[in-house]
């Protein structure tokens, strides 16, 4: 794919200034298709796919947590890890208001409001990890180091099957 055939999102533009290796991956967008679709269409292993999911605490402040797309969140244990009464994912709407990103194209970068990030910690280990590049069909690869540098998310271990 060609340079200028990227998608030049919010989340591309923060890649780029903060001087990210990353490649675009460009894919057929299904509605509803989640991590599964994006993984088959790449020809890459689910886990490595992550999932930018937005969601709430007892108090309506947003977070984002970032998980394998294998994986479910178990919002009790993140809420007893936050120390807050509960955690919820947004509605779509409510998302979209808060990242400025349509629900499926959710990138963790360039989000339109800052947000604290939680990462799955297992996330880290892995080579080579593809997240939303702020489009729906559009992922992008890098190494989780890079997205640690830029993000600094707090590590967590809240994964269940």
């Amino acid at each position: 794919m060609a340079r200028d055939e990227i998608p030049v999102t919010p989340a591309v533009r923060v890649l780029r200034a903060e001087k990210v290796a990353f490649e675009p991956h460009l894919y057929p967008y299904e509605e509803k298709g989640g991590t599964a679709s994006s993984s088959k269409a790449l020809g890459v292993p689910e886990h490595s796919v992550v999932k930018t999911l937005v969601m709430e605490d007892d108090t309506k402040s947003p977070l984002i947590v970032l998980m394998h797309g294998d994986k479910q969140v178990s919002t009790k244990n993140l809420a007893r890890h936050l120390g807050a009464r509960s955690i919820t994912p947004c509605s779509p709407e409510t998302a979209t208001k808060h990242s400025g990103y349509l629900v499926g194209g959710t990138s963790p970068f360039g989000t339109k409001r800052a947000m604290p990030v939680y990462m799955e910690s297992t996330i880290a280990e892995l080579p080579r990890i593809y997240l939303n590049g702020g489009k729906r069909g559009f992922l992008v690869s890098l190494a989780p180091s890079e997205l640690m540098r830029v993000l600094k998310p707090a590590l967590v271990s809240v994964a269940t099957e």
